[in-house]
């Protein structure tokens, strides 16, 4: 499926209806170049969930957590793209943030990616004209609740 994303506001309008439709034990997965708007949909998500704070991305420390009452429901924001090989997101980890919490990833290839999960949400984010577009693929646990 291809969204056209042609200004911030469709991509915060976009993350709002993921967020709405966002469960424990989902994963985000966003993917694309460098600039391409990962950490912007990202915040789109988060703040979709209620969080009305700053967003800061993950870059340098990995992993952001986002906990009720701020958000209503328990959210790992994690940018792996400076992992060297996927077995570091165990090694720091991973599965024990994700327990019981949504996970927002950035560059998913890095940590192994997450594609064979049912709840994964997978969106590659690619610059189209002025604009944006996203090319997403849903899991079986997405199938009737595409926020779209």
């Amino acid at each position: 499926m291809r969204v056209k994303l042609p200004d911030l506001a469709a991509m915060t309008h976009l993350g709002a209806r993921i967020a709405h439709e966002l469960r424990a034990g989902d994963v985000v997965a966003l993917s694309g170049d460098l600039g391409a708007g990962k950490t912007t949909l990202a915040r789109a998500i988060i703040s979709g969930l209620g969080h009305a704070g700053e967003v800061p991305s993950p870059s340098f420390a990995i992993i952001e957590l986002y906990e009720p009452p701020t958000v209503r429901l328990p959210v790992v924001h994690a940018d792996f793209y400076r992992l060297s090989r996927p077995s570091e997101a165990e090694e720091i980890g991973l599965d024990d943030y994700r327990e019981g919490a949504a996970l927002i990833a950035e560059w998913p290839e890095q940590a192994g990616g997450f594609a064979h999960e049912p709840g994964c949400l997978s969106i590659r984010l690619e610059a189209e004209d002025d604009g944006r577009i996203a090319i997403v693929e849903a899991g079986t646990d997405w199938l009737g609740r595409l926020p779209w």
